[in-house]
């Protein structure tokens, strides 16, 4: 039998609850699994999935790799975040949050963060991120040929997120595309999945 993709653990009320609300702030560490390929045939993307094997976190690009605009949604396909790439700058992300207006279906667009690519010497980090008051950055890791990294915290150097190749249980090391995902407590899961996604755009993944 194949390993499964999706963690072994078992979900806890927080993570159940996440499929509800995905902007609320977990008091515990999360982990769940990212595997950088779409659900939809033919087409890039990613899609993550919790302790429990369910899907609650996915992004589908239908053109081709490097667009301009992807959007990330939630596991029944509704649209949380439109990421789209600067015309004018180089290496520049802006992500919109979508939100309900009050006593309407309709939603808007507000600005949450924006990402820039780095160019350093070292290569350790790819891009630096400003996020209302929060100043973060996504750290390279070099293990192989997987797209492993970090997103920390610049100003206390918290590590607030972490992505490496995943083993299944049994000890055996799945694709270079499947990461487990490590969240720490108090994280905003959604904008950690948009920037995870700016990232596998800067890597060509998406």
């Amino acid at each position: 039998m194949a390993p499964k993709v999706y963690p072994n653990q078992e979900s806890t009320t927080s993570s159940q609850s996440q499929s509800h609300n995905q902007y609320c702030l977990s008091s515990k560490r999360e982990t769940y699994t990212l595997w950088m390929k779409s659900l939809v045939l033919h087409s890039n993307g990613c899609t993550v999935y919790d302790s429990n094997g369910h899907i609650v976190y996915r992004v589908d690009n239908y053109d081709r790799k490097g667009k301009r605009e992807v959007n990330l949604m939630d596991q029944q396909g509704n649209l949380l975040c439109t990421i789209k790439k600067r015309l004018l700058a180089l290496g520049c992300w802006e992500g919109h949050k979508y939100c309900s207006k009050s006593n309407t279906r309709s939603q808007e667009q507000q600005p949450w963060f924006e990402v820039k690519k780095c160019l350093t010497l070292t290569g350790k980090i790819a891009c630096e991120i400003k996020a209302g008051s929060k100043n973060l950055c996504i750290e390279r890791i070099s293990i192989g040929k997987s797209i492993a990294f970090r997103i920390v915290n610049k100003l206390d150097g918290q590590i607030i997120a972490e992505g490496k190749q995943k083993q299944s249980s049994s000890g055996v090391v799945l694709s270079n595309d499947v990461l487990t995902l490590d969240l720490a407590a108090g994280t905003d899961h959604s904008l950690i999945m948009a920037l995870i996604t700016v990232y596998g755009l800067i890597c060509g993944k998406m």
